[in-house]
Order: C-alpha cells, then structure tokens, then sequence
C-alpha cells in the first residue's frame, strides 16, 4: 500500500473530472462578495493537484496553496506556472503563511481527511491567526449521514487507460469512513500497474465544528447547504461553513 496520494496523485485530475470546479469557484466568490470586505489574498489549504486554485488565480486573487502531499503540490505548480501561486508543503494543523490573508478556504471535504478532533481544533486556531481582522474562513464538511451512508459501498472509475476501484467501510466506534482504493494504470508499453492507497474521513458533528471555530476566537459562524447561500437542511450530506474574523 503506498503512502497516501503517491500513487492517486498522477491519476487525480481524471478521477475528478466531474467535479465542476468552475462551481466551486463561483460559489467561493459568493461568500467572498458576502464578506464585507475586500477579499485580494486567499489561502488555500488541501489544494490538492491544484484545480481550484488555478481558477482562483485566474480570476485575480493572489494564492497560497497549502497540501501536504509533495506529490500532489508538484502536480498543482505546474498546473499553475506563471500565476504567482505561492505552494506550501504543510500539515493544516502546523499551518504558517508567510502573510495575513484575506480569506482561508478549505473545499471538497478536506476538513474530513484531518481525523484528529484535537489536530482540527489546531487548524482552526492556526487559520484564525493566519486571517487579516475582518477576514474569512470558508470550508465544506461531508456531514455524518454522509460519511455513514457510504458503508459498504464500492465506487468504480474508469477510462481507456485507468480503472479504480473505491470500497467504503464505516468505523462508528472511531467516528471514520475508511475508503481502500485499487488503482490500475496502464503503462506506455501497454502494460498495467497496479497500486493501491488508504484514505480516512471524520464524522465530524456540526455542531463540534461550530464550538471548534468559536473556541479558536471566531463569533461569526453561518452554515449554508451545499453550494447555497441558504441554511442546510436536515438531511444535508455536505456542509458549508462561512466563519469571520472580528475586526
């Protein structure tokens, strides 16, 4: 089994190409335009291979892209060559910009992948001293239906050159989703190699994550349903989390 994203790295982007990242953008501008003030300097933590931070970047923001997979970042600063994206090779926990910055976003559950409750409530102190006053901590979170519902289900992408197999498993005594994955990747001489990979999520309540973010010093924390600017409903399998830094 290889170390986390080592080997989903090369195969990310066409593993994830019906995510609809221009979505995910627009709906980040949304809250940014919310925010009350001018939003210029973004950090981005799980930036992954850089998809969104590339149309972040495009559209005029000055990025810091934050991951802890060197082999995901690689991919991502060529993705973004000639942009000015700052990239840091850095557990969110540990997380030290070299700036303030205007908002923090955090997107596509990677809230999740932090498994720690103790290592969460970290990160969110670190983002708070990490935002300019008045600045904006934007993240999503698979909600606990979600991460339950997935038990035992098995996922399956494929293309002419890649398959991936994801099973699901559900840990209620630990609060975890367990997702194994196969991945197999046809080489050029027409062979295939196989790897595989294991990732973790957190059931994360709502309400521990509204009392992490108002524990590190945030007051103003609004919930919103997946991509809306409306409150999320009971049975919501993703959350999105809008928290500011008083002035």
């Amino acid at each position: 089994m290889t170390d986390a994203y080592t080997a989903l790295a090369a195969a990310y982007d066409r593993l994830t190409a019906d995510v609809g990242y221009e979505k995910w953008a627009d709906y980040v501008e949304r809250q940014f335009r919310k925010a009350g003030r001018p939003i210029r300097s973004v950090a981005e933590l799980g930036c992954g291979t850089g998809s969104l931070t590339l149309l972040l970047a495009q559209r005029g923001y000055a990025v810091t892209a934050v991951d802890l997979s060197p082999d995901m970042l690689a991919l991502a600063e060529q993705k973004c060559r000639g942009l000015g994206v700052r990239f840091l090779c850095q557990d969110m926990s540990r997380l030290a910009l070299p700036g303030e910055a205007d908002a923090v976003v955090s997107c596509l559950d990677s809230v999740n992948y932090v498994t720690r409750p103790a290592a969460l409530r970290r990160t969110f102190a670190r983002v708070y001293r990490a935002l300019a006053p008045g600045g904006l901590f934007l993240f999503d979170v698979k909600t606990p239906s979600a991460l339950e519902g997935a038990d035992g289900q098995t996922y399956l992408d494929e293309d002419d050159g890649l398959f991936c197999v994801w099973r699901a498993d559900y840990y209620p005594r630990r609060r975890v989703c367990g997702y194994g994955l196969d991945l197999f990747l046809r080489q050029e001489d027409g062979s295939w190699s196989r790897d595989g990979e294991y990732h973790e999520e957190y059931a994360y309540t709502m309400e521990e994550l509204r009392g992490f973010l108002q524990d590190a010093g945030f007051q103003a924390v609004r919930l919103y349903g997946d991509k809306t600017m409306s409150a999320p409903k009971e049975s919501a399998q993703r959350v999105f989390f809008a928290a500011k830094k008083e002035r």
